[in-house]
This record gives structure tokens, sequence and C-alpha cells, in this order.
């Protein structure tokens, strides 16, 4: 503007050293004022399955503090999600842990080692979705076939389809499945095999569900296992497997899961926070956000909410700073 009106005026060069001076004065001014302007950072990662909804999260309370909060949200699964909000290093340790199982003993331990107290709420439900590509001739499949397919002792030797189910076509079986930091991973097979982390690793493994998706999505041989709102969101390239855990097969769905039916693979989500980082306001406010507008953008991001006395709950845990795993 100060441009523009310079161009327009006749000023004489006794003028033009005052308007060049008063520009000066006022960049002076500004510049420390915009400075301690920039926004306030909450860091927070981990679960690729908790990601859709903390991602929603962070893009409703940034529109209402627009220009004076950001919040960034990773994927590095729950365990490495964990290795960085229980860092010994300031520049590393996340404000808010994103995880689609409870935090371990160990890693209680090094949170302890690094001074580290955290609350932890549960903010959804999820059911864990195998899923085959929407060709693929299987519908329903037991646990026990899944354990086949999926214990360590199955690596270079169930190859084929028909080697898990002799029902099944003599085809390649081309498999796909969350990393060992992911908390999917952990909670798969300890359900599945029996023994957290218990899995052969002759699959193609990532921490990012979306590549499991199109791995599936490319191969009617294919098959892999990841959170419920990535199926949910990719349904037309995708078929949800029935697992049959004795009772009879159940496909995943938002009544299946509340209802208990779709066992052994439902379970809670969380987020743990650190209880030093709530004494700025910015994380509190984030934190009181995220529980009063989890049970709509839950369901926007095609995962299924907890009760209202659940959620509830949770906020009644956060603001009496309830340290500590509930589990």
């Amino acid at each position: 503007m100060v441009t523009t009106k310079v161009k327009n005026l006749k000023l004489n060069k006794w003028k033009l050293a005052s308007v060049f001076a008063l520009v000066a004065t006022t960049l002076a001014i500004t510049i420390p004022v915009v400075r301690s302007q920039s926004p306030s950072i909450i860091k927070i990662d981990g679960s690729s399955t908790v990601y859709p909804i903390t991602e929603a999260v962070a893009e409703e309370f940034q529109k209402e503090k627009r220009g004076v909060m950001r919040v960034t949200v990773g994927i590095s699964g729950t365990g490495g999600g964990f290795k960085k909000f229980c860092s010994l290093e300031d520049s590393v340790r996340t404000d808010i842990s994103d995880a689609s199982r409870t935090i371990q003993p160990s890693e209680i331990e090094k949170c302890k080692a690094a001074g580290i107290e955290f609350i932890e709420l549960p903010i959804a439900y999820d059911a864990i979705t195998v899923v085959v590509n929407t060709e693929n001739f299987v519908d329903t499949m037991s646990v026990e076939d899944l354990k086949k397919m999926w214990a360590p002792e199955a690596q270079g030797k169930v190859m084929k389809w028909n080697q898990v189910n002799s029902n099944w076509p003599d085809a390649e079986l081309r498999m796909y499945g969350p990393g060992a930091d992911s908390g999917t991973f952990d909670y798969f097979t300890k359900e599945i095999v029996g023994q957290s982390k218990a899995s052969r690793s002759d699959y193609t493994p990532s921490e990012d569900d979306n590549v499991l998706v199109q791995g599936v999505a490319n191969d009617p041989n294919a098959i892999a296992y990841f959170g419920y709102s990535y199926y949910e969101a990719n349904r037309d390239l995708l078929k949800a497997i029935a697992i049959d855990n004795g009772n009879g097969p159940v496909k995943p769905s938002l009544e299946t899961v509340r209802s208990g039916q779709y066992q052994p693979l439902a379970r809670p989500i969380f987020i743990y926070v650190n209880a030093k980082s709530t004494e700025r306001p910015e994380v509190k406010e984030f934190v009181e956000f995220y529980l009063k507008n989890a049970p709509q953008l839950v369901k926007e991001v095609n995962s299924v909410p907890l009760s209202e006395r659940e959620y509830q709950r949770a906020m009644e845990r956060f603001k009496n700073r309830v340290i500590g795993s509930g589990s």
C-alpha cells in the first residue's frame, strides 16, 4: 500500500525521505510483534489407526485457533510413537501419543526413566479388519485359518491359499500387514497367534495403512489386516472377511463391535497425554476439545465411538489428572 501511494503522489525528496523513515520505523515495530505471535505447536505421533481421528480433531481445533495454534500429527506406529513420547530428548519428545493398544510395562519404565508421567484416555473402539481384493474367492475365515497363515512356523511353508484351507484354490498367497512398531501388529498377533509379536516375517510390512490398502486393491490373491476406518474409506476396492471365532462368521461393523459380537479383533484405542504438557493451556484446551468432539468426529472418520458415559469418564479422568494406565 505504501508503494502505491508513493507512485500516485508527486513528492519532493524531503517528503520521500519522511515516507521511508516512517516505513522503516513501522517495520521495526511490527516484526517483533509478528515473531512473538508465531503459532504454539502441539506435537503428536503414534498409531496409524488412531491417526484419522486425531488428524480430524487437529483440523477442527486449528480452524478455531487459526494463526495461533499448530498441531502436528505423525504416523510412526504405536510403538514408534511411545519411543518419542518417552524420549529423553526434549526435541524428540511428543505431547500426546496415539495408541491402538495400552502402553506396555517396558514403555512405562522408559517413561519413568525420562521423568514422564502420563494420562491414559480411551477415545474410540476399533475393529482390526482382515481384507482381500473384491475379486478374491474367500468370504469367511476362522481364527484357526488366520493362525495357520500368520504364525511364525508358516514362514516359507504356507505359500498358497490351499495350504491354509484345502477348499481354497491353488493360488499364490501374498500378504501385507503392519510393521513391528504397530499396536495393530501387537494386538493381532496376541489374539490370533497367541503371543504378541509372534508372526511370520515374509510379508510386506508398512506403518502406513494406505500402502497396505493399495497392495490388496491391486492383487486378487493378496490379504492384509489393519484398522476398520481404512477399510470403510476403501470398501469399493476391498472385501472385509467375516471372522469365525467359534460362534459363526461375523463381519466388522459399528454394530458388531459395540455389541461385542466381532471377536477377537475388536479393541479400544487411546491417546496418552504427557501430564507436564497439560501445564501449557493450549495442550489442556486441545485434549478437552478432543474429548468433547470425539463422538462426532470418530463417526466421521468411520471409527466406532465410545458411549456417552465412557467419554464422560475419560473427561473426568483428564480433569482430575489421573496418572498412569487404567489397564
